[in-house]
């Protein structure tokens, strides 16, 4: 995607070193992050200066590599602190088993962690790119969709998941507008998704995380689409927090609930959403805000009762029964009720 004028992806290595987006910045300032060590990556992925589960991903596969360039005497150390950077992302998992094992098989194994890593990235962004293709088809003309956090290209290393259907629909012609869940605590929704929109001139507005129900029950939205961080082997899904609450509303007024993820994002080792580990983030992101003060420096204010505390799940699980059906690269799964394993083999 493109940034007045300029194609970035959200992560990406050159040398030794990897590169970010500075997410937390957005959409008051766009700036560029450079880690020069796994354990700067691993600083990246656990303050969120990238996120989303394709570009943590990536980022951790990239990790791995630094890793592996830096010589340690135990990678298999670096690997678990990789790993302990976000517990619930399966991507992160995928990526960095993927180039661990890639380069302990090598003769030549920082050449190969290398390789590997941004083999990770370039199929991120590809499998982004169909799943826009193949959800298209699923978005008639004067759509109105409703969106949760963001799962853009911003979360992903490029074309995004539950975007990526919208940006090919409105590249071909169609006019879909968003509704775009604000996404509370963290506002990825308001700050990034509207960002995006915005960028590519598609029609938008910011709604309350708890305003979804009101426009559905109102006929206001026609489908909604959001990401996932990890897919059980039922088809359970664990996103951002709120989502479970919009997949009960979708199904109440009955609106098409659509889960937009690669194949990556699949957990075959959960056998349901139960066994998915939440993540649970520092509650100074509930009880405090970020954004621009009169000079354009980001400040961090108190938007709570200064002597409570708070509790900051950063992630819920959607019951496979409320989703209408999960694009992926390789087609569109309908999860409920349980597909025959055949073709579940074929398409995972």
């Amino acid at each position: 995607m493109k940034v007045k004028g300029k194609h970035y992806r959200t992560v990406w290595m050159e040398g030794s070193s990897v590169f970010f987006i500075e997410q937390n910045l957005l959409p008051f300032e766009f700036k560029i992050y450079e880690a020069k060590s796994y354990k700067d990556t691993c600083f990246a992925i656990k303050k969120m200066i990238v996120r989303g589960a394709g570009a943590i991903g990536a980022s951790a596969g990239f990790a791995m590599a630094q890793a592996f360039l830096e010589d340690l005497k135990n990678v298999e150390e670096a690997k678990k602190e990789i790993e302990a950077t976000r517990p619930t992302a399966q991507n992160l998992f995928y990526a960095v088993n993927r180039v661990f094992d890639a380069a302990q098989k090598s003769a030549n194994p920082q050449k190969e962690a290398v390789l590997e890593a941004k083999k990770i990235a370039d199929e991120d962004a590809n499998n982004c790119k169909k799943i826009g293709e193949i959800g298209n088809e699923l978005l008639n003309d004067g759509f109105y969709v409703e969106t949760h956090c963001n799962a853009g290209w911003l979360a992903f290393v490029d074309f995004g998941s539950a975007l990526s259907p919208i940006y090919v629909a409105c590249s071909r012609g169609k006019k879909i507008f968003v509704y775009v869940d604000e996404t509370r605590p963290r506002g990825q929704g308001a700050r990034l998704t509207a960002w995006e929109l915005e960028n590519e001139e598609i029609p938008h507005v910011i709604i309350p995380d708890n305003a979804g129900a009101h426009f559905m029950s109102q006929g206001k939205i026609d489908m909604v689409i959001v990401g996932a961080d990890r897919i059980a082997a039922n088809y359970d899904v664990a996103n951002k927090i709120g989502t479970l609450e919009k997949a009960i509303c979708a199904k109440k007024y009955g609106v098409p609930f659509y889960v937009a993820a690669p194949t990556s994002t699949f957990d075959l080792n959960c056998k349901t959403g139960k066994d998915i580990p939440i993540e649970e983030r520092s509650q100074k992101e509930v009880l405090y805000q970020t954004g621009p003060n009169k000079d354009g420096k980001i400040e961090e204010i108190l938007v709570a009762s200064p002597s409570s505390s708070a509790l900051n799940p950063a992630f819920d699980v959607t019951p496979s029964e409320l989703i209408t059906g999960i694009i992926t690269e390789k087609g569109i799964i309908k999860p409920y009720p349980l597909p025959h394993l055949f073709k579940r083999e074929k398409l995972l």
